[in-house]
């Protein structure tokens, strides 16, 4: 979400004081009615990439959609593109039998798809399933046939995991706090672009509710108890993601930011993982 252009406190990209003159880069560069995807992001990251080790940098990557560090680190498969007929297929019988019945039959086609999809991800199920009514092959057999892009022993990953009360605490103190700042005159300007349904930048969390406020459909008050509960929710999807692909990977538990800090230092030279090139110098 971060990519789009015009919802910065929605995304929460950082503000000019907390980039403190470090060179970012994929904040804020692509128009809300452009199609993002981890395919457009990966060939972006590793230019990105490839710039900040020209000028001997070390690039820090850092975010909260874990199927992005995955295709850098695992690898992205080559999946033929679903059609309209494919993917109308599959809307189909969400529409009329629900979620459960659309998780049944990527369970029958794809079961280790199943198995990775979390809860109720509708998306992430249609697409499954719309691979197979378009290929006849499972989307997990695509999946098989991938590489890592990032060279094993050139990168180091961390996940943040503090204790969850204090992050869900602060997530609801957040967003109070964005919409003070203007993260309805965001939420104004995205509604008033009149954008097709099913654009990415439609998903960011806290818009939709904030646009029914907008709207005179719900109140302030009720809007920002939406917000922050899909982000709580979207919190607890990202701790049960990190735990199971990424369980490999060291954990920073601190709640502060020196303490943090000092963790990550800690790792690195620790060679808890694979070390980064020139990380502790």
């Amino acid at each position: 979400m971060q990519v789009y252009q015009n919802v910065p406190l929605l995304t929460a990209q950082p503000c000019k004081s907390e980039q403190n003159g470090i060179k970012h880069h994929l904040y804020g560069h692509m128009d809300p009615s452009q199609t993002g995807s981890v395919g457009v992001w990966l060939s972006e990251a590793l230019r990105s990439i490839k710039m900040v080790r020209e000028r001997h940098k070390t690039p820090i990557l850092v975010g909260g959609t874990g199927l992005y560090f995955e295709a850098l680190t695992r690898g992205l498969a080559s999946i033929p593109k679903v059609g309209l007929k494919a993917s109308a297929e599959a809307a189909a019988l969400l529409q009329s039998k629900g979620v459960t019945a659309l998780r049944d039959e990527v369970q029958r086609v794809d079961p280790a798809a199943a198995a990775r999809i979390l809860g109720a991800d509708h998306q992430r199920l249609l697409r499954a399933l719309g691979v197979y009514l378009e290929t006849g092959k499972s989307l997990s057999a695509y999946q098989k046939n991938t590489r890592p892009v990032l060279a094993s022993g050139s990168w180091l990953g961390m996940v943040l995991t503090p204790e969850r009360s204090w992050l869900y605490e602060r997530i609801a103190a957040r967003f109070e706090q964005m919409t003070k700042a203007g993260a309805l005159d965001e939420a104004r300007f995205i509604s008033v672009l009149n954008l097709p349904e099913g654009l990415p930048v439609l998903k960011a969390l806290g818009l939709n509710p904030l646009v029914c406020h907008i709207n005179d459909q719900i109140s302030l008050d009720n809007a920002i108890e939406i917000a922050v509960r899909d982000t709580r929710r979207y919190a607890k999807r990202q701790y049960t993601w990190a735990s199971g692909r990424f369980a490999s990977w060291p954990k920073i538990t601190a709640q502060s930011l020196a303490g943090q800090k000092e963790e990550a230092i800690g790792i690195i030279d620790g060679g808890k993982v694979e070390r980064l090139e020139d990380a502790a110098k």
